[in-house]
Parts: structure tokens; sequence; C-alpha cells
């Protein structure tokens, strides 16, 4: 079971003020350090926080929601699915990531993915399995989060890990391609910048006839739009907080994560199933899921810790499109036009500072009943909607 992490409480106490949202249950979970610096110029930037060692009590169990939580509080079947290849582009190496992963899975009852059993790879940006780029902490913990929200959603998919040179543009694109053409109908992006002509220039390389190209909505509220979740070909992900709530039918409540990122894009034309008012171009969420203390294992970091981000939620949903047996097919207007399979969340905000007022208190950073920024058309329900 999970615990939200302390940093939040606050926010969340003044939310639950604001709009009579359930407060999740807290008891373990430190204050969060971002696991990659901010970027510089033609960069992009990992999407995840998590508790760093001296900050945990302890490293030798789960701390956050682990796989079992998750197929609980998204109803998902007992079915593990078909064997889809789920791409993860990423930056950098990650030495123990199929250790990691191995740990993971064991933990929740999984099946093995390995590379003795076909399940696992892990390849440079050219596609060759050596050699592997030099290895960075942050994105090491990045790629872990990655793939364990991938097993989580779907036991049964086989997973591709891409490695870039560098979270250069051209490096990440890089990666894409080499993703698609090695085979993956789903392709997962946990990393973002601000968008702008130097990264829209590379917008070509997240979009490939029969795949279906994921990214992280962002971490830093509400804000300019989020590169390459922006884009009208990627199905944008924002962030949930998830919380255990027995008066419920569903026995969960949820609401949005306050630092889960929306925004209005100046770039990108507003696309046909786009049916927002206050936003005259493309806008970010399309749909969310949790993004809040979810239990992974690094080993870098001594073990078990909780990551947060929508560098969770968006592998997450990008596993349950391989599930649903959608991958390739799935595109965003699609979820939109499936909206009533989808759990709405209908409270909270990702305007920390100032509880709702960066955006007038409007559904772009404000959650309510149907479509807002924040979650999008809701949480996975099953997998109807995909």
């Amino acid at each position: 079971m999970s615990t939200v992490n302390r940093k939040w409480l606050g926010v969340l106490a003044i939310a639950v003020a604001a709009v009579g949202v359930v407060t999740p249950v807290a008891n373990a979970a430190p204050a969060a350090r971002a696991a990659c610096p901010e970027p510089g110029p033609g960069l992009l930037r990992c999407l995840t926080t998590y508790a760093p060692p001296a900050a945990r009590a302890s490293a030798s169990s789960p701390v956050g929601w682990g796989a079992d939580d998750l197929a609980s509080a998204y109803e998902l079947p007992a079915a593990a699915g078909p064997d889809e290849v789920i791409a993860i582009s990423i930056a950098y190496d990650a030495p123990n990531l199929e250790a990691d992963l191995a740990t993971y899975r064991a933990q929740y009852g999984l099946p093995p993915c390995t590379t003795a059993n076909g399940c696992f790879r892990k390849v440079n940006q050219q596609g060759a399995p050596a050699p592997l780029p030099a290895a960075d902490f942050g994105w090491a913990l990045e790629s872990t989060l990655d793939v364990s929200m991938v097993s989580a959603a779907c036991p049964s998919c086989r997973i591709l890990v891409v490695e870039g040179n560098s979270p250069g543009f051209a490096d990440l694109a890089e990666t894409e391609d080499t993703a698609v053409r090695l085979g993956a109908k789903v392709v997962s992006n946990s990393y973002g910048a601000r968008e702008g002509g130097a990264a829209l220039a590379y917008a070509s390389h997240y979009r490939h006839p029969g795949v279906t190209v994921v990214a992280s909505s962002g971490d830093s509220g509400f804000t300019a739009a989020s590169y390459p979740a922006v884009l009208a070909s990627t199905v944008a992900v924002g962030g949930t907080s998830l919380a255990r709530d027995p008066d419920s039918p569903r026995g969960w409540a949820e609401q949005a994560w306050p630092y889960g990122g929306s925004g209005c894009s100046a770039y990108i034309a507003k696309p046909r199933w786009q049916k927002d008012t206050h936003c005259a171009k493309r806008t970010v969420a399309d749909v969310s899921a949790v993004a809040e203390d979810v239990a992974i294992h690094f080993a870098d970091a001594g073990g078990w810790l909780p990551a947060s981000g929508t560098s969770a939620s968006a592998p997450f949903v990008a596993g349950l499109i391989g599930r649903a047996g959608h991958a390739g097919v799935t595109q965003p207007g699609d979820l939109y036009a499936k909206a009533a399979s989808f759990t709405d969340v209908t409270t909270g905000h990702n305007d920390p500072a100032g509880a709702g007022k960066k955006c007038g208190w409007d559904y772009l950073c404000v959650a309510g009943p149907g479509y807002d920024a924040p979650t999008g058309v809701g949480v996975p329900n099953g997998l109807a909607g995909f």
C-alpha cells in the first residue's frame, strides 16, 4: 500500500478544504528529489522525483503503490493480455535495469521478463546491443520506473528499451525511430521540454503510421505545453493522486496530481477531436493515471523507493494500450470517442502555488466533470477506453 509524499500533503490539504476531495492516506514517504536536473537548450528532461536514501526508513520492502494496487484501482482483467512490444525511448544507460525489473516482477508475482526468454531487450539508439551509452543515475531511475509501470499494466507485453546517447532532441528522436523499426507498436516517452521551434523541428519522429506514441504531460503543473506530449499524434498522459476510499463503490479515490502538467499549445493546431473552448490550439492532457508514489526497485539508490511523476502514468497507459490488444491502433482521438469508458476525475488542481488562480479556476488547471486539462477524459476503468 502506498503513502503520499509529505511534500505534497500541504497542497492536498488546501485542495481538500477548497473542493472537498478525499485526502490520500499518508504515513511514510519523505520529501522528493528530482531525478534529472533542469535541462539546457536543446535537451529534454526526465520527469520523475524520488525519495533519496537518507530520507527513507527502509529500502528492503516496497514503499508506494505496487502492481497489485494498480490492478485493483483500475479494475484490470485477470488475463495478462497479448505479447505486444512496448518500447521505452530514454536517454543514457541503466546498467542494472534488467535485474531491478526482475526484482519488481517477482515481488508482485508477474512472469519473468528477461533477455533470455525474449521478453526484455535493451539497445542503443541505432538498435544494436552494444556499445550502450554512458550510465546516468537520474535517467536510469527513469528507465526503471518506465519498465516497472509497463510491467504492472501489461505483464505479458515484451519490453524494448532504446537508449539515446544524450537527452538531446536529435538523439531521442532517433530512439523513437529505432523503436518503431525494431517492431514496437507502442512507444512511451517519459520526458519533456517546453514546446518551441527547436523541439517541434523533430515532431515527425513522433508520428508513425500504425504506432501509438505516448508521452508524459509534464511535472510542473499548469504551464507551457510540454513536448512531445503536445503533438497531435501523441497520447498526452496527465497525472493523479490515488487513495484508498472504502466508502466508495470503487474502493479508490483520485484527484488531479498537484504537479501534473497541463497547458494550451501556442503552436499546435486544435485537433478535430478536441472540443474544449478555452484553448484555441492543442490542449494537454488527453487521459491520466496515477503519478504519485508508485513503488519501484532501484539498486543504485539502495533498493525499494517511491517514485512520482507523469513518468509513471505515461508508461502505465502505454502498457494498457498494449494489453487491450489495440497497440498501434489507438490514437489520441479514440480516447475522446470513448470518454464514457473512463472514470472521470472531478477534484483537485495542478496550480499548487495559486490553488487554481493561475488559470482563473478554469478547466485548464482545475479538474471537474467531463474533460479537463490536468486529467483529460479521466483515468482507466479496465481496458474499454483503449
